[in-house]
């Protein structure tokens, strides 16, 4: 990252709130949630609930003064300014109780869904533009034609959707998978989302990267945290049910769709037209959203909310288009391109670079050897076939105890147990 690029991204850094009003947040949700906070605690001060909260010191002493009065907790001590020593009374592990029948959400305290939206329109389009240099560079492990790299160019820039089509093994996912690491400028997202009384959990530590620098920040709102654009991958274990909120009844809280933590980063549908549902159910369900930015959720109530659907979709399939969407479909499409297996030269450049990569030495006739053996066997080179038939000769040479040298015959029994031969 740049030196600028540090001065624009604390131009996005949520102020910290200074009243409960500007949390966005109702004082009884806000009260609600300090009650859970405390009743997780064995050392119970305002500063500690603060930390869990992630709220100002100030605001949560309010909150714990309202549990004071109410006669759910009593003071045990001053431990400093703004910061007493509590303990829950009977009353309040009563009302406790009754409160984690509704929500049993304990964390940092959410956001409004007003304050994400707002948040993921502002940082949907990077601060600056990607250029062919940045496009290169992400794509730089991979051999692709200079006009491949120029349409994913556009669809990086543009955010538009993008379809990408191809026989096995042309190198679709790869593309796919390399598409966000044009996108450099970290974002903020928040813990958790609050709609009324119902908490709709955002951050996951399994598909977020954490920047972990909040700490250049003097201030900010400690409820959201810095990641790197995100990059979320889904394949055939989609269903139509995982595009919507998932409420997880033991806990009483739901967890975002996955189309949510891809917000402004990048979704990647691989293998389309091979998930649980039906390409045709799924297109008709993100229709709308792919056009106007928005997407629908239903609560377990029956309530449905909009939020934002801003990340660069890119669906990935080696099936016929045509066999999968109509035109209209793909009329709304923002890219479509078709990755063909690669020529010879290409090929061999694909499997230079790897050989290179992994270590294994070889005479230039072996290559040569090599494009032979496809025609003789009726066999359309894939940009894949590389990287695996060099892992093949690899898993030889460990099992035979072999130096990583390349030869004919051991790239024959590389072929044969890559391709599939008979054991007789």
């Amino acid at each position: 990252m740049t030196e600028a690029a540090p001065a624009k991204a604390k131009s996005f850094a949520p102020p910290v709130p200074e009243s409960i009003t500007e949390t966005g947040l109702s004082f009884q949700f806000l009260a609600d949630l300090a009650l859970k906070t405390a009743g997780t605690e064995s050392s119970l001060t305002t500063a500690i609930i603060a930390e869990r909260m992630c709220l100002p010191l100030s605001l949560v002493e309010d909150l714990m003064q309202h549990l004071y009065r109410e006669k759910m907790v009593e003071i045990r001590g001053n431990a400093g300014f703004n910061n007493n020593r509590y303990a829950l009374l009977d009353r309040g592990w009563e009302t406790l109780r009754r409160v984690q029948e509704i929500s049993g959400y304990v964390g940092p305290a959410p956001v409004s869904l007003t304050a994400y939206t707002a948040m993921m329109r502002s940082q949907a389009q990077p601060d600056e533009l990607v250029g062919p240099d940045q496009v290169a560079t992400a794509f730089s492990d991979l051999v692709l034609p200079d006009s491949l790299l120029q349409t994913l160019g556009f669809a990086i820039n543009s955010r538009r959707s993008l379809f990408i089509s191809g026989i096995p093994g042309t190198g679709k996912t790869s593309v796919a998978e390399r598409i966000n690491n044009a996108l450099q400028t970290p974002i903020w997202i928040p813990y958790s989302v609050a709609v009324d009384e119902h908490v709709i959990n955002v951050y996951d530590g399994h598909n977020h990267e954490r920047t972990l620098d909040e700490s250049e920040y003097d201030v900010y709102d400690r409820r959201w945290i810095r990641i790197m654009r995100p990059l979320i991958i889904v394949g055939g274990e989609m269903t139509l049910e995982s595009t919507d909120l998932i409420y997880n009844r033991a806990a009483r809280y739901y967890e975002a769709p996955f189309q949510i933590k891809a917000n402004c980063g990048t979704l990647v549908v691989d293998d389309f037209g091979r998930q649980r549902v039906e390409p045709e159910e799924l297109l008709n369900r993100w229709i709308v959203p792919l056009e106007r930015k928005v997407d629908f959720l239903t609560l377990h109530t029956g309530k449905k909310i909009s939020v934002p659907f801003e990340q660069l979709v890119v669906f990935s399939t080696n099936l016929e288009p045509s066999r999968l969407v109509d035109e209209a479909f793909l009329r709304r499409m923002g890219y479509r391109v078709r990755i063909e297996p690669p020529a010879e030269d290409t090929y061999r450049r694909i499997f230079e670079r790897r050989a290179e990569m992994v270590g294994v030495s070889y005479d230039s006739s072996v290559l040569d050897y090599l494009i032979s053996k496809y025609p003789k066997e009726r066999r359309v080179m894939k940009s894949c076939e590389p990287r695996d038939l060099l892992n093949r000769f690899l898993d030889i040479c460990q099992y035979k105890g072999l130096a990583p040298t390349l030869n004919v015959e051991l790239l024959d029994l590389a072929w044969d147990n890559y391709f599939g031969i008979a054991h007789v």
